[in-house]
């Protein structure tokens, strides 16, 4: 097949995808339409729960591209029916065609036309189209799915990025932060004492915590108060008031770190409440890294502020990488021009050839 109508076909693939609403929990019938889909076209598809894999080749140097089929709800003000694809002025308008249905449809097609071609990695290619990516808990698709393939040597995460490729991510560390005081009547407030001045305290001593230890891409981790709450009743002293704090990390510190440098920093109780999703980043001398960029000269390396399923790849060599701009994620305009669904099957099909090819 022309490598034209290939980039057509996956537009077509996208339209299809967004045609199934599959908000996070709701995968099983798109999951389902993906593994036919892949199946017509001669490739052998591993179904685990609503998690899709499917690949070509055989060996140990095995590269998974990875996206998420799941979508956040609608908004209230969408142009069109959010799931009925409509496009209009070369733009192409519906939930998920940004994030991320845009990456699963062009990385799917990639790997179909490649096999079309007859063309065999010198290793192993898969595609992995999971699910529960966009409700942060603490179920995941990726991560279940990955125990049943095989080791990785490399990944490519699609998520939006104009198809740059995204080398560093932010992770999240949430604490909350404990002040302690003694109950009293506020009658006698002389006979308590009261926990909210000691948060304010803790507060103004997080404030004064330096965190400028700067990673190339992402800068410094950034700490901001999102939530407090102190206190019962207006006629009592307080005695325990917490307030969460919202880490926004990089990996120049470890979650480990951070947590100890607040503790020591401030005169309260320190609970880690989340530390699961950890900054990630690749050298950019990994052979992923060039040969995303041999595919993508014009586009420099940067780093994003918002996380995705790279945390459950941590350990392995990973670029994010995928049509589409992110601010568009999750609004009521999300759309996407249509010739970039189709520049992103050439460019995973570049950066496919040239991962393999050893010289990347």
């Amino acid at each position: 097949m022309a490598l034209s109508s290939t980039n057509t076909a996956a537009v077509d693939f996208l339209k299809a995808l967004v045609r199934i609403p599959s908000l996070t929990g709701e995968e099983a019938a798109i999951a389902g339409f993906v593994e036919q889909h892949v199946r017509r076209a001669g490739v052998d598809v591993l179904r685990h729960e609503d998690n899709v894999a499917f690949g070509i080749g055989e060996g140990d140097d095995t590269l998974l591209l990875n996206s998420h089929l799941d979508v956040v709800p609608p908004s209230d003000d969408h142009p069109y029916d959010p799931f009925e694809p409509v496009e209009t002025d070369g733009v192409l308008y519906g939930r998920g065609a940004v994030d991320a249905k845009a990456s699963g449809a062009a990385m799917t097609t990639a790997l179909l036309s490649l096999a079309a071609d007859g063309w065999a990695p010198n290793g192993r290619l898969l595609v992995g189209l999971t699910t529960h990516e966009e409700s942060g808990g603490t179920k995941n698709g990726l991560q279940d799915l990955r125990p049943n393939l095989p080791s990785l040597s490399a990944a490519v995460v699609g998520e939006p990025t104009t198809l740059r490729p995204c080398v560093a991510q932010k992770g999240l560390l949430i604490l909350k932060i404990h002040a302690r005081g003694t109950a009293a009547h506020a009658g006698r407030s002389h006979l308590g004492d009261n926990a909210i001045p000691a948060a304010m305290t803790a507060i103004q001593q997080l404030e004064d915590l330096s965190l400028d230890r700067a990673d190339p891409h992402l800068g410094a981790p950034t700490a901001t108060v999102t939530t407090i709450e102190g206190g019962e009743a207006h006629n009592v002293v307080p005695e325990h008031c917490v307030f969460t704090v919202d880490l926004r990390t990089t990996p120049a510190y470890t979650h480990e770190e951070i947590a100890g440098l607040v503790s020591e920093a401030v005169d309260a109780d320190v609970e880690v409440y989340s530390d699961r999703l950890v900054p990630c980043a690749t050298p950019e001398d990994a052979r992923i890294v060039r040969a995303a960029r041999g595919a993508r000269p014009d586009a420099e390396p940067f780093g994003s502020p918002t996380s995705s399923d790279w945390v459950f790849l941590h350990d392995v060599p990973t670029v994010k990488m995928g049509p589409g701009p992110s601010n568009r994620s999750h609004t009521a305009e999300e759309r996407i021009d249509v010739d970039e669904v189709k520049r992103a099957v050439t460019v995973y099909r570049d950066l496919i050839r040239a991962y393999f090819s050893r010289a990347a």
